[in-house]
């Protein structure tokens, strides 16, 4: 297959075009800084001679948008939603000017479109959309509404002859340097790796090799539409999380940190709490109902093949 991928420069960029171009697939991907041979220019917002890569395209897979990964000031969670829009709205325009339209649109979403919950999980067809939880940072619903106006713009996009699907994606775990899990693993060989606020709060995730293969189903299956969670069924507490990663890593003790030592971890680290504090309680009702299975279910041995693979890198 030829597969177009916008954005596909980051860390999730990186594990499927690894993947697919291991497989014999044409992989292009459209980036604003375009260094390595089968990149493309693109600014992510307006038309171009980009346009004829996903003409005669068997598949698109939007990932573009600013890193999250960052303080969330006013002017970055505006470039936060506008790269995601813009680019999302002019994906649709170059498909829906295509003479040959691609036959799927996997476009990126996020698994934070959902509320901060504790008590029970969210799938697609019970999930809670967020935005109103009480006792929450009020700028937490900011990032609510940018992953409901991705999503918006992959619906309201005039491509009849594409099918259309929101990949609504948990931290995907990957071996690679400068991933989450690369961030993780760094904390918790200083020995920061315990309960932040108590670590009642739910970490969703999926192993690379499980986000490649539910991508690879999704594009094979015709009956699918609509948002589709991507995360392994098994999403445990934070401290339980970072248990599992701890042993697998062979570090015994993880510091516990209050809620105000990681307001000035993020600081120092200029990221945001969100990312660490968000009860994210998130499950694959349509992947599990539409029969796929996962290879890595369950956090403490995904965690081993993990480090395991960082190990033999490196």
């Amino acid at each position: 297959m030829k597969i177009v991928i916008p954005g596909g420069t980051g860390q999730v960029g990186t594990v499927l075009g690894r993947a697919w171009t291991a497989a014999g697939h044409e992989v292009v991907v459209l980036s604003r800084r375009p260094e390595r041979r089968g990149e493309v220019p693109w600014d992510g917002r307006t038309p171009g001679d980009w346009f004829k890569e996903i003409d005669g395209s068997d598949m698109v897979v939007n990932l573009a948008g600013r890193s999250v990964n960052c303080r969330y000031t006013p002017t970055n969670l505006r470039a936060m939603m506008d790269s995601r829009v813009h680019s999302a709205r002019v994906v649709g325009e170059a498909i829906a000017a295509a003479a040959e339209p691609p036959r799927v649109w996997l476009q990126m979403s996020t698994a934070t479109v959902y509320a901060h919950r504790f008590d029970a999980p969210h799938d697609e067809a019970t999930g809670v959309v967020g935005g109103r939880e009480a006792g929450v940072p009020a700028y937490w619903s900011y990032s609510v509404e940018i992953a409901k106006a991705w999503e918006r713009e992959l619906e309201r996009a005039d491509t009849p002859h594409t099918r259309k699907v929101a990949l609504r994606s948990a931290m995907v775990m990957s071996p690679d340097r400068g991933g989450v899990l690369d961030v993780l693993l760094r904390l918790a060989r200083l020995g920061l790796g315990g309960p932040v606020a108590g670590g009642a709060q739910y970490v969703s995730w999926i192993h690379e090799r499980d986000f490649v293969r539910a991508v690879e189903f999704l594009a094979g299956r015709e009956d699918l539409t609509g948002p589709v969670n991507l995360a392994a069924p098994s999403p445990l507490p934070q401290r339980a999380f970072m248990r599992a990663l701890r042993q697998a890593r062979g570090v015994p003790v993880g510091l516990p940190a209050t809620r105000w030592m990681a307001e000035l971890g993020a600081l120092v680290l200029r990221s945001d709490t969100e990312l660490l504090l968000k009860s994210r309680r998130v499950v694959p009702g349509r992947l599990l109902d539409a029969g796929f299975t996962f290879d890595h279910p369950d956090w403490p041995e995904a965690a081993e093949d993990l480090v395991g693979r960082v190990r033999g890198a490196r």
